[in-house]
């Protein structure tokens, strides 16, 4: 999960005290979620709570897209896609119809299509969803 995690790390960034994201909701460390108005952890919680979330969403993607095991950087690519927008999106995208019907070409053209956070095209989403699409595509 190493290239996940260093896609989470450029993008995220790592922020000590709590903040509101974009659509405001209370985030704290890399993009972990829920945090708390006033929250504060050190270096290390952020760390661990990252390596926790990444986790949690390499499990999801698994789940959802079985397929995504036999292929690690595909794996990687779509556990960052669940980090930062959550398993409901994956669930309900046509990523992961393409990834579960086997048409990876398809698929990674479906990364450029989650850009909008609130309705507003955000330069750091447009990044990262190519960061993923490079690596998804990745041998």
């Amino acid at each position: 999960m190493e290239r996940a995690l260093e896609i989470a790390r450029r993008f995220e960034g790592c922020r000590l005290n709590a903040y509101q994201d974009p659509v405001g909701i209370w985030t704290i460390g890399y993009g972990h979620t829920p945090a708390q108005a006033g929250q504060v952890i050190d270096q290390d919680t952020a760390e661990s709570l990252l390596l926790a979330d990444m986790k949690t969403a390499a499990t999801a993607a698994m789940r959802l897209c079985p397929d995504l095991v036999a292929r690690p950087n595909c794996l990687e690519a779509v556990s960052d896609f669940v980090f930062n927008l959550g398993t409901g999106r994956l669930q309900a995208s046509s990523l992961r119809r393409r990834i579960n019907q086997g048409e990876w070409e398809l698929a990674a053209q479906e990364f450029g299509k989650w850009v909008l956070a609130a309705g507003r095209r955000l330069p750091g989403l447009v990044l990262r969803r190519e960061a993923e699409r490079a690596l998804f595509l990745a041998t």
